[in-house]
């Protein structure tokens, strides 16, 4: 629902009731656009406000992690730059009635698209989708961000909007058939299908508990866990390689040392630094 709350809110809170009242089983998303988890919360179903306002709205999106997401990948890291904004809007879980019914998202049609706001960065866009579609919440893909659609330097709507490759008179490139796609967009194109094939296999890649750990040194790194799966995220932002230390997660491994990476399908030896490649984000199950 757009500008979900620019009406009456006693009205929304009866029309959103009628509705769910009457389809159960339905999900409506309320765009209110701000940046305050504690603005954006109040609209959810289950909040207790102190105003004493219901509302029955199951979603909401997630405009903090967004912008979050953004600068985290664009800003140099410090105390209070980079990761550690995503970790901040994370932290803000709390306030939510429902964190795991909550839209999250790296552009739409009224924003620049996630490629044009990360400086048309192939691995910066890969580091936000992978966050994205592996962290708590319902993940919402605007149309071609799987082809790194672009809309640089215009911020205007109809650019945002371009018709999508393929079908279209006079276009060169067809992302149906991948005809006159270049590689970057192959690369894309392969990345989130993993992604989406490993959410849809991985219970706690969807619907885990989810628990993260302080950034630094330009890594952030959470757990999913769901029903005895526990799948760690590592996302490395730095320009080199660097040997990664696991201990700091005892919490979760529990002296466990093995582990698969999901990407590669390969082992890893939990008990012994892991690699990092630079740019690169890393997700291992733990066997």
């Amino acid at each position: 629902v757009d500008t979900y709350s620019y009406s009456d809110k006693a009205f929304l809170a009866d029309w959103t009731k009628a509705i769910m009242t009457e389809y159960p089983n339905f999900n409506i998303v309320g765009e209110e656009w701000t940046t305050n988890p504690a603005i954006a919360s109040y609209w959810q179903r289950g909040k207790v406000n102190q105003d004493g306002y219901t509302s029955d709205l199951p979603s909401v999106m997630d405009f903090s992690l967004q912008e979050a997401l953004i600068q985290a990948l664009n800003e140099e890291e410090s105390w209070n730059t980079g990761w550690v904004k995503v970790y901040q809007s994370l932290a803000n879980d709390f306030l939510y009635a429902d964190t795991d019914n909550i839209l999250v998202f790296a552009d739409n049609h009224d924003m620049s698209r996630v490629y044009t706001e990360l400086g048309q960065d192939l691995a910066k866009t890969k580091l936000a989708m992978t966050l994205l579609l592996t962290t708590r919440g319902i993940p919402q893909i605007y149309y071609g961000t799987e082809l790194l659609l672009d809309n640089t330097p215009s911020n205007d709507h109809g650019d945002i909007r371009i018709d999508f490759p393929g079908g279209f008179h006079g276009q060169k490139a067809n992302a149906f058939t991948g005809e006159g796609l270049s590689a970057d967009q192959k690369e894309m194109l392969t990345s989130i299908k993993k992604l989406l094939q490993l959410r849809q296999e991985k219970p706690a890649l969807s619907e885990g508990r989810l628990m993260h750990f302080s950034p630094k040194q330009g890594v952030y790194s959470y757990v999913r866990e769901h029903h005895g799966q526990t799948v760690l995220a590592i996302l490395n932002k730095n320009q080199q390689a660097i040997d990664w230390d696991l201990s700091y997660m005892q919490e979760v491994l529990k002296g466990n040392n093995k582990g698969r990476d999901l990407i590669t399908e390969k082992p890893v030896d939990l008990a012994a630094p892991i690699r990092l490649k630079a740019m690169q984000a890393r997700l291992i199950e733990l066997e």
